[in-house]
């Protein structure tokens, strides 16, 4: 039997092979399991920024620890995800997933019981580790549980879990805390992890592919996350370090380095942990590229849209959230509404029309001002959503689907990975053009407004503050020089914004060229549950 029609055919797992009976197996009992484990992973991303200020205060924490507490997160979650997607393809994505859920709700309820931070910090970190394991087995699961005509849909409603999740994680937070605890926005993740559990036990059903990979790229492995590791590094630590400095600059270097070792190290291996031919499937290059693209677009945008609504229009936590609820609804909607779409008409011109919805949001956001109101708010940020739809269904199909079944969770992994770098670049990068328009613009608007001089430390401290919208006051400040500083203040901010929101359009716009290039994955038909709907 040749390989290709191995790929062609249903993996040859002996359960697999037949239709699934009753819970076990079934294909949107399926989806319904993984997507209440992946809610949990998706939350974490965004609920926990709510959180953090209360967990400084009551943990006595300083700065730099509760930055750590979101990077810890982020840094395992992102180097570990092509590796987890490797172990799934190994030794199933059922147990994969389940040990994911078990692990991420102990560390969740671990954290909710910590009383140092050094334990948070911790315990975030294998947060990380678990999430990771959870992300691609569920695209894994979902690539081998349903035929190709409904692929589009299943991965539809997964994005629209995903993105739903990741912009009510601020909601969900501010209520918990409030009216809460901190604690809580991690210990609701252990009645949910058990959920999970209990539904994954008695609905997944495992897959083998037929060629699934049987030994383990070791050296590979540790290349690619030293790698992964020095990159997401120097795009954190990049604006303390300084982005022209020798320690950034440093790992930036490594990082290239690890990279280049990587994939040399790749073409001598027997069972490479990413296959470089993979990447000759030019639809499933363009799928990783473009999802790359976007999180830098989103991510990086939605980043100052928080601090706009906070700090420049005074609103709290729950009502940011709220405001934001058109991007979620509207993601909701059309996320399944895309999935249809692209089945029937392929996932190019969705992913197109998507970016340039993307890009034209943000060139449209890029022109809010400090006395923008809801309506015009809310129109930006539903078009946002109904662009960033498709693009989350459709990527997502492309890279999975145009890679051979037994691959399934390093391309899930390799998704995911784009997602976490695209985001961390994006954060970094806008954060560097608001730094750079803050230094600049800062001391003429300063001036303008006929405040009194600052000396050279007072300068760097308002810069720091302006750049996520606030205007410190100092106690006893008269009422008019109080107003004057927060007036220029979040008018150096909303010039920032709206040069760090031109360049996520001009990204999106780039990143609607290269959706010209993706395609229907051609081994999509591969899945398992092909006719068992």
């Amino acid at each position: 039997m040749t390989s290709q029609t191995s790929l062609e055919k249903a993996p040859q797992d002996d359960v697999a092979a037949v239709p699934p009976k009753g819970l076990r197996g079934h294909p949107w009992l399926t989806l319904f399991a993984v997507a209440i484990g992946v809610m949990m992973v998706a939350l974490d991303g965004t609920i926990v920024a709510i959180a953090n200020p209360a967990i400084q205060k009551d943990l006595g924490a300083s700065l730099q620890d509760v930055q750590w507490i979101t990077n810890g997160y982020m840094l395992a979650l992102a180097v570990s995800l092509i590796t987890a997607g490797k172990l799934g393809d190994r030794f199933g994505h059922r147990q994969t997933f389940l040990i994911g859920v078990v692990g991420f709700g102990a560390a969740s309820g671990a954290i909710g019981l910590s009383r140092s931070v050094t334990f948070v910090i911790a315990f975030r970190v294998l947060q990380g580790l678990f999430g990771a394991l959870l992300m691609p087995a569920a695209l894994g699961l979902l690539r081998a549980t349903f035929p190709a005509e409904k692929l589009n849909m299943a991965i539809g409603i997964w994005g629209m879990v995903i993105g739903a999740s990741t912009a009510g994680g601020p909601i969900l937070g501010g209520v918990l805390v409030e009216h809460v605890s901190w604690q809580s926005v991690f210990f609701i993740n252990v009645p949910v992890g058990v959920l999970a559990l209990v539904l994954g036990l008695v609905i997944l059903l495992d897959h083998r592919a037929e060629n699934a990979p049987r030994s383990f790229d070791i050296v590979g492995i540790v290349l690619l996350s030293v790698a992964m590791f020095c990159m997401i590094w120097a795009l954190i630590k990049g604006s303390e370090y300084g982005w022209g400095s020798g320690r950034t600059l440093g790992f930036i270097a490594a990082a290239l380095i690890g990279f280049v070792l990587f994939a040399l190290w790749e073409t001598k291996v027997r069972e490479p942990l990413i296959p470089l031919g993979l990447f000759r499937s030019v639809p499933l290059s363009a799928g990783t590229i473009l999802m790359i693209l976007m999180a830098f677009a989103f991510m990086g945008g939605l980043f100052f849209v928080t601090f706009y609504l906070q700090n420049v229009h005074g609103m709290s936590a729950v009502d940011s959230g709220l405001h934001l609820l058109p991007l979620t609804g509207m993601m909701i909607v059309a996320s399944p509404l895309a999935g249809a779409l692209i089945t029937k008409l392929g996932p190019r011109v969705p992913l197109v029309g998507g970016m340039v919805c993307t890009a034209v949001a943000m060139f449209g956001m890029s022109r809010l001002t400090i006395g923008t109101g809801t309506v015009t708010m809310s129109i930006w940020f539903a078009l946002l959503g109904l662009g960033l739809a498709p693009v989350m269904v459709g990527a997502t199909e492309v890279i999975v689907g145009n890679a051979p079944i037994e691959l399934s969770g390093v391309a899930g992994g390799l998704q995911q990975a784009g997602m976490q770098v695209g985001g961390s670049l994006g954060t970094a990068v806008l954060g560097a053009v608001m730094s750079s328009q803050v230094t600049s613009k800062l001391p003429d608007n300063w001036a303008a407004a006929k405040l009194p001089p600052l000396s050279p430390e007072q300068s760097s401290g308002l810069s720091k503050a302006v750049e996520v919208g606030m205007g410190p006051v100092q106690p006893g400040t008269p009422p008019e020089i109080a107003a004057k500083v927060a007036s220029v203040a979040h008018d150096t901010f909303v010039s920032g914004m709206s040069t760090a929101f031109t360049v996520a359009g001009i990204v999106a716009v780039l990143a609607a060229a290269v959706a010209l290039f993706t395609k229907r994955g051609e081994n999509a038909p591969a899945g398992a549950g092909a006719g068992h709907i």
